[in-house]
Parts: C-alpha cells; structure tokens; sequence
C-alpha cells in the first residue's frame, strides 16, 4: 500500500465522528484505504456501523488499540486474498497484464472470481462439501454453499473482542436480520456483549453463507433489508452534532449496460446501494422540518408549549447539526458483476489504494468538513459529484 501523506485534521467540532460501512464483499478492501486516510489526518471514529463485510472492517477498527488498527486490517484482507496455488490461483498476481479497461484485465479478474466461487477464500469461506443437495432437510449444511466456520477463527486473531466491548473503545453497531421475524435488528455494543458470531451474523448472506445462530434465534445478512447503516446513527437518541463518513461500495449512479455481464453488474448495484442518495434525501427533509419546528415553536405561548401536544413538538423540534460526507467506491471499466467476490491479491490492493486516495482528496476540501450552518442543521458533502448540500 502506498502511503498518500496530508495534513493532520485532528479534532473535529462535531460530537459524533461516526464511519458508516456498506456490505459489498470483495470491495471491502476500499473501506480499509478510506480508514487510513482517516487515520492519517489525525481523525479517529467514536462510532463504526458497519453491515457484512463492513461489519468485519468495523470489528477489526473498534477491536484494535489506534495503532494497530491499519496492521490489522492490512493482515486480514492480504490473508483473505492469499494465492491459492496453480495458475488460477496465484499465477497472474506476479504477472502485469494490460492497461485498465482491457477484455484481457476482465478475464483476467474472471478467473480469480472463478477461483474464489469454486475454492473459497482462505480464513473467510470454503465450498461445502459434499453440496447442500446432498444434505437432509433441516440441518445447518442443506442451508448454504459454503462453510464460514474459518471466519471465527480468523475475526479472533484479528479482534480483541475485549476491547470491543470496553466502554472506553468507539462504538460498535452491526446490522443482521432475523430470519424468523424478517425484523431488522442491530447488535451494538452499548446494548450487547459482542461477540464473534455478531459479526459472522451482519454478513452471512444465503444462500451462500449460512445463517448464524445467537441466543436461539438465525440471522442473517443486513445487506438483505437495508446495506447501509446510515439510519440507526441517525436516529440515536439523544440526538448528538454528528459527522458521518459513509462509505458505500455500490453506487447508485451508474452508466447504461452495454452487454450481460454488465447488466447483472449495474442489477446488483442499483439492489445493494439501497437508494443511498433516497435515503440521505428522505433524512434531509425529515431534519428541514425539524428545524423549521424549533424556528416556528420559538413564537408559541409557553402556556400551549406544556400542553401534552406542545411537549411532543417540542421533543420532535432541534437543533443538532449533522454533516454526512459520501465516499463511494466507483467500479472500473474492467469489473463486471464478480467483483464483489474477485478475491485477487491485485484487484484488494486496488481498492484500498482507490479508498485511500479518495478519502484523500476529500479531506483536502475544507467544505467537506465544515460544520453546517445553525439555519440548516444539515449538509452533504460527495467528491465525486464535487458537490455540497
């Protein structure tokens, strides 16, 4: 990994400094650069949320002392993406193909994807064998593709779950859902004793990946219902100023399909970046209206203000100031609709260096961090659209 030095940022004025981490697999490896970036400009996360492979990347943050966390991330992803042996596997990691935007580069991603569907990822997954098909109904082996059980391991010696659930250590939130109920639910560290299987639940995505079990109930990925935890930082109680870095790994925005591969890519895209603009927008307006309350209730009698509808107002109404800044990872002329499982050495570096020199760039821009105004309570900041709202 190259190492892009900036300016030191150090304290924000803002309460919260939360990192919010979008599911997206492979593309992980781009939340890990965006963190380094961070971490070099002096700006450390009180609050990691993170959904599937964004839960992983947030374990590894909140379960590392500040000065191990990038070794940690850097150990985890480099093992995961280890060769595997044979051409497929590790061949074409020594070897330098064209330049970017090649057929050649995209069969050459193919194969690692081929290589990563039929032979796992080492420490992550493994092909289940014999095949679920061969499984009675009912058992935990009829229910997925692959065997995640080298994952425990790999999050214990990568997480000191200790520190997690120390109350000194940032804030840990992990969205899964309740295949019982279809609820979705997080497990956060203010509230539960974290543990492996918290982690191992945000991303266990069937059928690929087999429900995990806690306390007798099944999970299974966030990603499913919503893949970015914006909302649950959002809307904590009490409300505080806060500054989300939201890193997305599927852009919402994207060019029209040319063939079939790339129609699957930009389907699952639009399917897993849950309308992540929608959604900031909807809590754009929600926060107008909360603003124009306080404006409005600040000429209501004091007599109506106690009234038992008065009060409700009152506590809808408010002032805190929120700061959402996008980071969204933007695919390459030469990935198609495997890149979220192309576990290639090359291709994991690539996307950490992308999310290192993005998040660069980003923190260059003093509006990107500037707190909103007390009239607006609200802003938006996306590099890639060079925007502010």
């Amino acid at each position: 990994m190259l190492r892009r030095t900036h300016r030191g940022i150090g304290r924000l004025p803002y309460e919260n400094i939360a990192l919010v981490l979008q599911g997206g697999g492979a593309l992980g490896a781009y939340q890990a650069g965006v963190y380094q970036a961070l971490c070099e400009a002096e700006i450390e996360p009180n609050w990691v949320a993170g959904i599937s492979i964004g839960a992983i990347n947030a374990a590894i943050i909140a379960g590392n002392a500040p000065d191990e966390r990038i070794p940690a991330l850097r150990g985890f992803w480099e093992g995961i993406t280890a060769p595997q042996g044979g051409l497929i596997g590790g061949a074409f990691d020594s070897y330098e193909p064209p330049a970017h935007g090649t057929d050649w580069r995209r069969w050459v991603n193919g194969t690692h994807a081929a290589a990563a569907l039929f032979g796992g990822a080492p420490g992550f997954f493994a092909p289940r064998l014999p095949p679920p098909y061969l499984h009675p109904p009912g058992c935990r082996e009829a229910t997925s593709y692959y065997d995640t059980s080298a994952l425990r391991a790999t999050l214990l010696s990568f997480v000191d779950f200790d520190r997690i659930n120390h109350e000194t250590s940032p804030r840990l939130s992990l969205g899964a859902v309740n295949v019982r109920s279809g609820n979705f639910v997080y497990f956060d560290s203010r509230t539960d004793t974290i543990i492996p299987e918290h982690v191992m639940a945000s991303g266990a995505l069937p059928p690929g990946f087999p429900g995990v079990e806690i306390e007798g109930e099944l999970y299974w990925d966030g990603g499913i219902v919503s893949n970015t935890p914006l909302q649950w930082v959002v809307q904590d109680r009490p409300m505080r100023d806060t500054i989300a870095f939201q890193v997305d790994l599927w852009s919402a925005q994207g060019q029209l399909p040319r063939d079939l591969p790339e129609v699957a890519m930009r389907q699952k895209e639009i399917q897993y970046s849950s309308r992540t603009r929608a959604n900031t927008d909807t809590f754009m307006q929600i926060q107008r209206l909360r603003v124009a309350l306080r404006n409005v209730l600040k000429q209501v009698p004091p007599e109506i203000l106690a009234t038992p509808d008065g009060q409700v107002l009152a506590r809808a109404a408010n002032d805190t100031v929120f700061r959402i800044v996008h980071l969204i990872y933007r695919s390459r002329q030469f990935e198609s609709d495997s890149k979220d499982y192309e576990f290639s050495r090359r291709s994991m570096r690539e996307h950490w260096e992308s999310g290192l020199l993005d998040a660069v760039r980003t923190l260059r821009d003093p509006a990107a961090l500037e707190r909103p105004s007390a009239d607006t309570c609200l802003a938006t900041y996306d590099l890639a659209r060079g925007d502010e709202r």
